[in-house]
């Protein structure tokens, strides 16, 4: 890349970072230990939630989450085909088949009326995600996971630092699932962090997620098969250091957005941010500019084309599940989601973080208003 590439992410690294992992690398332990139990206790801690263990991801974190209250094959969990991290993929890992349902037009979110009337008698858990960093609405969410008695699981891969009702996202899943692989505010490279309340799904969590040296020939713990998807030391340094920085990097993006959102004012035919009215506080995962409904999708493509051309990093926000080859083969068509499909046809990720400049938001977003004004009418004139 040249030195005037403006990449979509880039993580905040200070010297902090660099020293805890260099600490590590100094250290008889690269693999999973005390670092490890120390960037649990403090995620948990940052929560107020009772447990946490680390994950080599987020789709991993799933996976153990839905491995722990027995959810494979028969079962149906209902979720949102709209994300960028596409955690959601460890439904069918595990067997079972995820039952998609359409977003609100507005947050992105999974929306509540239209996941319970996916609820069937092979219905066990409910994934929504807070999509982008706008949190679901999770009041509804719960009061239906108690009704049909159903697991809630709560996808905060995209959302660290947004609150809800004046909580952190993380707090209201019976399971909460982050990720830390960027484009991500807490980054470690890879890796991920599942949290709940629960003492018997914790040491589930545990159990399927890898064997300690101590539980090697244990009779009792051999009766789960572990994925090996443990966090490395460094991973888990990186993390703990990154949390305890977390407040000034969120504080770093909100400036960023907010210079965003000075100069997208003058940015004609998009639709304004959302903040819904249960919502507290957002921290966005990515800076996302929705096209008016006058862009097509060939236009949003053009538009990341041009962008691209000037080295701006830009890209698509959402591949819809359902349009993806393997969920086509389970039956699941075009057509089938209209709001999600036309959001995804229309978001375009701008890149987000907090080495960017104001003259380089000012360039990013002059950039984009010129290169829409190249599409006309929906479709690309190239």
């Amino acid at each position: 890349m040249s030195e005037t590439w403006i990449p979509l992410s880039d993580p905040d690294i200070s010297q902090s970072e660099l020293d805890a992992v260099s600490t590590v690398l100094q250290s008889p332990r690269l693999s999973q230990g005390p670092v490890v139990e120390a960037f649990e206790s403090a995620f948990a801690a940052y929560l107020g939630r009772r447990y946490a263990v680390a994950v080599a991801s987020g789709t991993l974190g799933l996976l153990l989450c839905l491995k722990a209250h027995g959810i494979g094959q028969g079962d149906e969990v209902v979720a949102s085909p709209f994300s960028w991290h596409q955690i959601s993929h460890a439904i069918a890992l595990a067997g079972a088949k995820p039952v998609f349902a359409d977003i609100d037009y507005w947050a992105g979110t999974l929306a509540p009326d239209k996941a319970e009337a996916k609820i069937t008698p092979n219905t066990r858990a409910i994934l929504a995600a807070n999509a982008n960093g706008h949190p679901a609405a999770w009041q509804p969410f719960r009061e239906m996971a108690a009704q049909h008695g159903l697991v809630l699981i709560e996808d905060s891969s995209e959302a660290i630092g947004s609150r809800y009702q004046d909580k952190l996202v993380g707090s209201f899943g019976d399971c909460a699932v982050f990720d830390f692989s960027q484009p991500g505010a807490l980054a470690c490279g890879e890796g991920g962090m599942v949290v709940t309340d629960d003492l018997e799904t914790a040491r589930a969590l545990r159990s399927y997620r890898n064997r300690r040296l101590d539980e090697r020939f244990s009779v009792v713990i051999g009766g789960r098969l572990p994925l090996q998807a443990g966090m490395s030391e460094l991973a888990a340094a990186l993390g703990l250091a990154q949390l305890e920085r977390l407040d000034s990097i969120l504080a770093r993006r909100k400036q960023v957005e907010a210079a965003y959102f000075e100069h997208i004012q003058s940015f004609e035919g998009i639709k304004p941010p959302y903040t819904a009215p249960d919502v507290s506080e957002i921290h966005w995962f990515l800076y996302l500019v929705h096209l008016g409904t006058r862009f097509s999708r060939s236009s949003r493509d053009a538009i990341v084309n041009d962008l691209h051309t000037e080295q701006i990093e830009a890209a698509a926000y959402c591949q819809p599940l359902h349009l993806q080859a393997h969920y086509q083969e389970m039956g699941y068509r075009k057509g089938n989601f209209f709001v999600t499909e036309k959001v995804a046809d229309r978001a375009i990720a701008l890149p987000f973080h907090g080495h960017l400049s104001e003259d380089q938001i000012g360039f990013i977003v002059k950039t984009a208003k010129d290169a829409s004004l190249n599409v006309g009418a929906g479709a690309a004139i190239y």
